[in-house]
């Protein structure tokens, strides 16, 4: 199958459209950050960087942080952009760009969120850490493909009766991390749970400003939602767009939160620049352990 010019748009000097990247600009374990601003936090940590380049809100940079290479990338926020990042960086490693053939041979990648995030319960304290076991998937653009049996219907069925979910809206989906990458990653001092991700940060994530809501109480049942041992701990908008897309494609994918507000004592850290740090040395020091 020859991929049509108008599905993967190549720019004139033969880079993926959006993240204006080359296949040898981009390493295979990847650092996935929403803010620009960011990256170079991030990187600020390599001990040398090779590359670097910046379309629109998409900014990478690649390096070697003790020996190991690795890619920083900023999202930006929201599922739509963790669509266009993920399938394109596929692209990059998995399409050959010349022949514009899918290759028979696919190359595993890694993908490592480090994001901030809000606690929804309130013994996850700000400043504290939670590494997402499952991805539930509020917003919808999952539904675009075929999921092949990668999400977990009962804990999604379980969810919708508990939560009255309304037929209206797209069926929730829970999509499971990396557990090999989990292994890598995980900590005794690393809160565990499932993170919700939402489609947008008001409405979607239960704030008011001068629109009401469709189901007002949609926030507190999801704070007391339960099954087995899990529960939902933190709301974003970005994890479950990336574990679906990377279980998909035959990728590991792990998501690291900072929690930098708490929205069940309605507290915010003092110190959310700290905090992120933290994280981002967390993170560098598990990945080349």
């Amino acid at each position: 199958m020859t991929i049509k010019t108008s599905e993967l748009i190549l720019n004139p000097d033969g880079s993926v459209y959006h993240l204006n990247l080359k296949p040898e600009n981009i390493a295979k374990t990847i650092i996935l950050v929403g803010d620009q601003d960011r990256v170079e936090k991030v990187t600020s940590y390599f001990d040398t960087i090779e590359f670097s380049t910046q379309k629109r809100e998409f900014k990478t940079q690649t390096g070697f942080y003790k020996g190991k290479r690795l890619s920083v990338i900023s999202t930006g926020i929201g599922p739509d952009n963790i669509d266009i990042v993920l399938n394109e960086i596929d692209a990059l490693f998995n399409i050959d760009l010349i022949t514009r053939q899918p290759k028979t041979n696919i190359t595993s990648l890694d993908f490592i969120r480090i994001g901030t995030s809000g606690a929804l319960q309130s013994d996850i304290p700000v400043d504290g850490f939670v590494l997402s076991t499952h991805g539930l998937d509020l917003n919808g653009m999952l539904h675009a493909y075929k999921l092949n049996g990668i999400t977990n219907e009962i804990i999604e069925d379980a969810f919708i009766k508990h939560t009255q979910w309304h037929p209206d809206k797209s069926r929730p989906l829970i999509i499971e991390n990396s557990k090999s990458l989990q292994l890598e990653l995980d900590d005794v001092s690393v809160y565990k749970g499932i993170t919700a991700t939402a489609g947008g940060f008001y409405g979607p994530q239960g704030r008011v400003l001068r629109l009401a809501l469709q189901d007002e109480t949609l926030k507190n049942k999801m704070d007391s939602f339960k099954f087995k041992d899990y529960r939902i701990t933190n709301l974003e908008m970005e994890t479950s767009a990336i574990y679906g897309l990377s279980k998909l494609l035959g990728h590991r994918a792990v998501s690291l939160n900072a929690i930098i507000a708490n929205r069940a004592s309605g507290t915010f850290s003092k110190e959310p620049s700290k905090t992120i740090e933290n994280l981002i040395e967390y993170t560098l020091n598990k990945i080349t352990e």
